[in-house]
């Protein structure tokens, strides 16, 4: 009894797994660098800060159906079941066990036995590898919430790129018809002998240029639409009409408040699985530090036997047995081990850390994004209220012979590529809001 008992006193002490670096490890700023702040409306969930119903739901279908998302829980349930297989190691296991039922001519017997085996876990290997998989549990529930957030950003990208390309063909049939009838105008005075042909041929080249971009819009807006049926578990062509999603791009009123930088290590899914697998990384450290300690195994083993059918049991063995495994020299080997998952333990914290600047520059960046496409939207109404005027007016002189048609080319060009422009910045701002939404993790 004497190794035993010398195991268990020096494993009584030893603690295989190390404390795990995290979010206390990182100093993070008091605020973000950016000076835009969103409008804030507490009580709402982001998407919902655009006020439109049918993003609404499409985000709603997708967190209920998107195959990605149910995939990432069917994954926590593995891991939650690997949890349980690795509590489940800490107590005895029965094996091996067998009944025998004879009849003869000296009577009936009936026998029983079996092994059990135990593992007090002096080294602590079976509390680390526990450890582990408890980790692995938690990081597997943070890539649901994190496969959710992804979901819901995307749904919302696409959803305002179907917007946009749809306020875009709008704005493209309204062009059209404006340059179809300067070219009728420009026909016309070449019919009358006040315009050269060279004039004609300029206007139809416009109208042609502005039509060419129909195909392209119709592209982009199918693919929008066959993206949003994919992220809501539908096939493609089983997407709903493109006319449906019909209207110009949403703005955002209002959404939660995103918080403060610290907020981010408690809030985004993604550094929350970072975290998790720090966690798991300790935990190896602990299952190869046990390597290098005394591992005990008790055995026991029990037959009851030479009983008649029905009768009391008449005889009674039992044995109780143990197996002390000491680590005595391999070269190396465990040692090298142990440095192998402490040095994986320093690598994760880095990456840790890069997953944080990443985030932060996620953050900065949708912040300035917004307050940038703010101001350009601005300037851009001011741009087509300008170029409004200058077009009535070039086209005005043009038909008194006061202005030439490039002038009035010209100015139908600045008036189409501002509201263009303006369309385009006004979905750049919507999805600044998301991309900032998703990085601080809101819901």
């Amino acid at each position: 009894m004497f190794p035993i008992a010398s195991a268990l006193a020096l494993s009584a002490c030893a603690t295989t797994v190390p404390e795990a670096p995290g979010p206390a490890d990182i100093a993070m700023p008091a605020e973000f660098a950016a000076d835009y702040r969103p409008p804030v409306d507490e009580g709402t969930r982001w998407w919902e800060g655009f006020d439109d119903p049918r993003l609404d739901e499409l985000v709603e279908r997708a967190l209920a159906a998107n195959l990605d998302i149910a995939t990432t829980r069917e994954r926590l349930a593995a891991s939650r079941a690997l949890l349980l297989a690795a509590r489940g190691d800490r107590l005895p296991w029965v094996a091996d066990v067998g009944i025998d039922a004879t009849t003869g001519d000296v009577g009936d017997t009936l026998s029983a036995g079996g092994v059990a085996l135990f593992d007090p876990d002096i080294s602590g290997r079976l509390s680390a590898q526990i450890e582990a998989a408890a980790a692995r549990a938690a990081a597997a529930e943070y890539l649901v919430a994190d496969r959710e957030r992804l979901v819901a950003a995307e749904v919302a990208r696409q959803y305002i790129e179907l917007r946009r390309t749809g306020e875009r063909l709008v704005l493209l049939s309204e062009s059209t018809r404006l340059q179809e009838q300067t070219l009728r105008i420009v026909t016309l005075r070449f019919e009358a002998g006040l315009s050269a042909n060279l004039d004609v041929r300029r206007a139809a080249a416009d109208l042609a240029q502005t039509r060419a971009q129909s195909g392209l819009l119709e592209l982009q807006r199918a693919r929008a639409a066959h993206a949003l049926a994919v992220l809501t578990g539908d096939m493609p062509r089983e997407a709903p009409p493109v006319d449906e999603e019909s209207g110009a791009v949403p703005a955002f009123d209002g959404g939660p408040a995103i918080g403060m930088p610290a907020d981010l290590l408690r809030r985004r899914p993604d550094l929350l699985v970072a975290e998790a697998d720090l966690l798991e990384a300790a935990a190896n450290v602990g299952i190869e530090r046990s390597d290098l300690l005394p591992s005990l195994t008790i055995s026991g083993q029990v037959l009851l036997g030479d009983g008649s059918f029905g009768g009391i049991v008449s005889d009674f063995l039992g044995s109780l047995g143990a197996a002390l495994d000491l680590p005595l020299f391999d070269g190396g080997r465990r040692r090298a081990e142990v440095d192998a998952a402490q040095y994986e333990l320093q690598a994760r914290f880095l990456e840790y850390r890069q997953g944080v600047l990443g985030v932060m520059a996620e953050v900065e960046n949708a912040l300035v994004g917004i307050e940038s496409y703010s101001n350009r939207n601005a300037d851009l109404q001011q741009a087509i209220a300008e170029s409004e005027r200058a077009f009535e007016q070039s086209n005005a002189l043009y038909r008194e012979g006061l202005a030439s048609l490039f002038d009035v080319l010209d100015s139908q060009r600045q008036l189409i590529s501002s509201r263009q422009s303006l369309i385009d910045s006004e979905a750049a701002l919507a999805a600044s809001y998301i991309d900032l939404y998703s990085a601080v993790g809101a819901q």
